[in-house]
């Protein structure tokens, strides 16, 4: 069975068309910047010309770097602030040709680590972090999401921990792996502090540089790669709406 996602992020916006017996993509993801200033519009425009490239006509799942509720976005931390409010759901129908289903950027990802990759089979509590402009997260219990979390924006030392501890931060102060990973890990204390998880999926583009970075993390919680790595969005977005997932 095949299905499509498209994952809306600060940087890009990607699609592809997912083979979701499997949970991979089929042939080459197609990638374009993300409209500056990232208002709806030139997004929505983005979004449908990526889904049109492919030929796709039918039910296309789409993320969004926010709180989503019934299509509807509450919080917009890396694109424009213009978001909060928007009916994602009617704008984008209104472009794409297949009907459209939306979800936090970070919870499709997690759906798809749990379905097919780091966190298969894995019961107990499983988070799921995704390391980008911002830091995203998913929270699962005995397999069940817990939609919408926001754990990038817990308080560490003062300030958002995803301000420290984001890729883009890394990238932002030129910091060095070793030196990154001391702040994911003061991040990572504070999360487990509050959550207790038995298991942290850490995902995103960072994800295929694990080795430089993960080995150096000295939680008590095992931590491990997202298997999908940075295509794990797209193949949770298809994944939720074509099984009707959303929260």
């Amino acid at each position: 069975m095949h299905g499509f996602g498209v994952d809306i992020g600060g940087s890009g916006i990607k699609g592809c068309l997912v083979d979701l017996d499997e949970g991979r993509l089929v042939g080459e993801r197609l990638r374009i910047e993300t409209p500056q200033p990232s208002l709806p519009e030139p997004v929505y425009g983005v979004v449908a010309e990526i889904v049109g490239s492919f030929g796709w006509d039918g039910r296309v799942g789409v993320t969004f770097p926010g709180v989503m509720k019934s299509g509807v976005a509450h919080t917009a931390a890396n694109v424009d602030k213009s978001w909060i409010g928007t009916d994602v759901d009617a704008g984008l129908s209104r472009l794409v040709p297949g009907s459209v289903e939306t979800l936090n950027d970070a919870d499709a990802a997690g759906l798809a680590e749990m379905r097919y990759g780091a966190g298969r089979d894995r019961r107990g509590v499983v988070l799921m972090l995704t390391f980008g402009t911002g830091i995203g997260s998913a929270l699962f219990v005995d397999g069940q999401l817990v939609p919408n979390t926001e754990f990038g924006h817990i308080q560490v030392d003062g300030e958002d921990g995803e301000r420290r501890a984001s890729a883009a931060a890394r990238e932002r102060e030129e910091l060095s792996y070793p030196e990154w990973a001391r702040r994911v890990d003061r991040y990572l204390d504070v999360l487990e502090a509050g959550l207790w998880p038995d298991l942290i999926i850490v995902g995103g583009g960072v994800s295929k540089k694990a080795h430089k970075w993960v080995p150096l993390l000295s939680t008590r919680t095992p931590v491990v790669p997202a298997e999908l790595q940075n295509d794990a969005g797209i193949v949770g977005a298809a994944l939720a709406a074509t099984e009707h997932l959303e929260p």
